[in-house]
Parts: structure tokens; C-alpha cells; sequence
């Protein structure tokens, strides 16, 4: 398997060691689980999507301040923007290098009913002068240095016309000066219904050539990341939904390309993860904020879990900080073999 895959990953200027890398994730790529996945392995991550508008006229309070945070040890790392206005794009591009964010990835790939709804997003594959002129006034707005990419689906749906629109789009990203696309493999319209058509990736690989593209859809597993890159061709993949609560799915992969194999970490290497996890979140968040936040993480962190359902049910109910320390207490106590999450949903 690895003799056909390549490594490192090239963005622009940077260079990246290992060639799977972490999605942005609306509701989830926040400082904390953007450093935990660093720490398991990830050599580069997203910020999740922001608006243009809200960028711009985010003040400096710390209430706030998780939005654009930064630490030493994320960089590269990528803020993700999105909206409807091209004139909003340039400054808040702006704003995210003066944050310190390496690179400015613009999503034009969110399939999320009121997103379209709002024209932006997945919407902007309906409009190539738009979506490029966005391209166009990013890549003119920020130094030489910062790399822009993009993240597209396919196509709207699968009409002829949706197709073309596809190619002028990801054609026009390179000519503007875009340093990689990454493509999920289903359409706007499909949203995470049927699978993701990786035979449309390996056939835009084809078309694209030298030119750096990212595939992304159905990445559950660090067999399927490498398994992608195999049969598409395509220069590196970004792992979504599939890491949140397995951040070991980057370590894993590192391995599997080397040709070993790791196993599910131990029910003692979860409860260190997770733990640290809460405390990056308590770090950032005031306590109220940390819980609600960790609740989600925790759900899917309970997948790896041999008794699943429990644990998953003990930390949905956990509403402080000693509840969550309680359900490792109880649930973590004896160092079991973890499990691999089951693949129960597509996106």
C-alpha cells in the first residue's frame, strides 16, 4: 500500500510531514481539540468555519477570545471562512493572519440547508464569477507567504451544468493562485446521504496533475485515509467527522503507512486523552461553558468505550467538572482494550 502513496504534503510553502490532516468542523475544530489532535499525531488542522462578517467586528473580550485562539505548539494551522459577500472576504482574511493563522482555507462546501439558504457555503458552486472573485479578492489580500485553499463538494448535484461549474471553479483556484483544493466526494445536495464518490476524485486527480488536491468523505478509519490516497491519487486527505472523539486516527494512519498496525488505544490512554481534553477546555471556556462543550466530545469519545452506550449515557448526564472526573472514575477505572468506532453514519 505505500508504495503508491506519497508523503510529505505540500501547502503552498509549507510542508508538512505526514499527509492526513484535520478538517475544519463547525461546532467542533475549536483550540482544544485542534491541540489534542496535534498531540495524537495530526500535522496540521483547521479551525472551524467562521463568518467574514463576524471576524470583522469580533472584538477582543475574553469571552470571545476561544474563537481565535492560538498556541505554539498548533502551527500550521488554518482558519476557515465563509459567507455570502466577496468585499467581506478580504478583510476578515486579514484578520485571521493577524491572529496568527498560517493559512486561509475558504469553504465552499458546507451543505447545511440554512447556509444555503444565507448563499454561502456549498451555494457558491452555483455561482463560478462569485466564488471566484471570493478566491480572488483572499489571494490579494493577504502576503505571499499565507497560502490559500479551498474546500468544495463536487458539484451542487450531478447535472451536466453543476459539473461544469465544478471545473471552472477549481480550474480558476490554481490560476488566481490557490495553493490546494480539497474536494469532498458528494455533492451539495446529497448533504452526508449515499456515499462519497471517490471515483469522481480520482478522476479530478487525474485532471489536476501537479496540481495539490485533498480528498475528503467517508474517512472513519486510517485504513480508509490511506486507502483514499491509494486509489484516488490524491496528495493528502482531511479526516471530519471521523476524528471527533478519535484523535488517534492521525497516530494510527502514521503507522499503517509505515506498515504497522495500532491498536484501539487502552481504556488508560482514553481517560488520559480525555482528561486532557477537559482541561484545554476549562482552559479557554469559563466551567458552565467547558461541560457543555466536552458533552459533545465525550458522546463520541464513549465509541472507543467496550460499554458504549453507558458510558456515552453517563456523560451526556455530567453537568460539572466533578461529574465528568466521575464518569473516568467509573468508567475508566481498569485499563480494558479499547474498541474501533463503528461506522454507523456517512459524512
Amino acid at each position: 500500500m505505500t508504495e503508491t502513496l506519497t508523503s510529505p504534503l505540500r501547502i503552498g510553502p509549507l510542508a508538512l510531514d505526514f499527509p492526513v490532516v484535520q478538517a475544519a468542523l463547525s461546532g467542533y475544530s475549536d483550540w482544544p481539540m485542534r491541540v489534542i489532535a496535534r498531540r495524537c499525531g495530526a500535522p496540521y488542522t483547521i479551525c472551524e468555519v467562521m463568518l467574514d462578517r463576524f471576524i470583522t467586528s469580533l472584538k477582543n473580550r475574553e469571552k470571545t477570545r476561544h474563537h481565535l485562539m492560538i498556541s505554539a505548539e498548533e502551527h500550521p494551522v488554518g482558519g476557515q471562512l465563509m459567507g455570502a459577500e466577496p468585499e467581506q472576504f478580504g478583510p476578515a482574511a486579514v484578520r485571521l493572519v493577524e491572529a496568527g493563522f498560517d493559512v486561509i482555507d475558504i469553504n465552499f462546501g458546507c451543505p447545511v440547508k440554512k447556509v444555503l439558504g444565507r448563499c454561502r457555503g456549498g451555494f457558491h458552486l452555483s455561482q463560478p464569477v462569485t466564488a471566484i472573485e471570493i478566491m480572488q479578492r483572499v489571494r490579494d489580500a493577504v502576503p505571499d507567504a499565507i497560502p490559500v485553499t479551498v474546500k468544495m463538494r463536487r458539484g451542487i448535484d450531478d447535472s451536466a451544468e453543476s459539473r461544469d461549474k465544478f471545473y471552472e471553479i477549481f480550474d480558476a483556484a490554481y490560476e488566481i493562485g490557490v495553493a490546494a483544493v480539497t474536494v469532498h466526494g458528494r455533492t451539495v445536495m446529497q448533504r452526508y446521504d449515499g456515499p462519497s464518490r471517490w471515483e469522481f476524485l480520482r478522476e479530478l486527480k487525474t485532471h489536476a496533475g501537479a496540481r495539490v488536491v485533498l480528498g475528503s468523505g467517508d474517512l472513519f478509519s486510517a485504513a480508509a485515509c490511506l486507502e483514499m490516497m491509494q486509489y484516488t491519487g490524491v496528495d493528502g486527505v482531511t479526516v471530519a467527522r471521523g476524528a471527533i472523539g478519535n484523535p488517534w486516527v492521525f497516530a494510527q494512519a502514521r503507522a499503517l503507512f509505515a506498515g504497522r498496525e495500532l491498536p484501539p488505544p487502552t481504556l488508560f490512554e482514553q481517560r488520559d486523552v480525555i482528561r486532557e481534553h477537559y482541561a484545554l477546555a476549562h482552559e479557554i471556556y469559563d466551567p458552565h461553558r467547558a461541560c457543555g462543550v466536552m458533552r459533545k466530545f465525550g458522546i463520541k469519545y464513549a465509541r472507543l468505550h467496550p460499554q458504549g452506550e453507558q458510558v456515552r449515557n453517563a456523560f451526556a448526564v455530567a453537568r460539572s467538572a466533578e461529574q465528568w472526573q466521575d464518569v473516568l472514575k467509573t468508567w475508566y477505572a481498569e485499563d480494558l482494550p479499547g474498541c474501533l468506532p463503528a461506522v454507523d453514519e456517512v459524512g
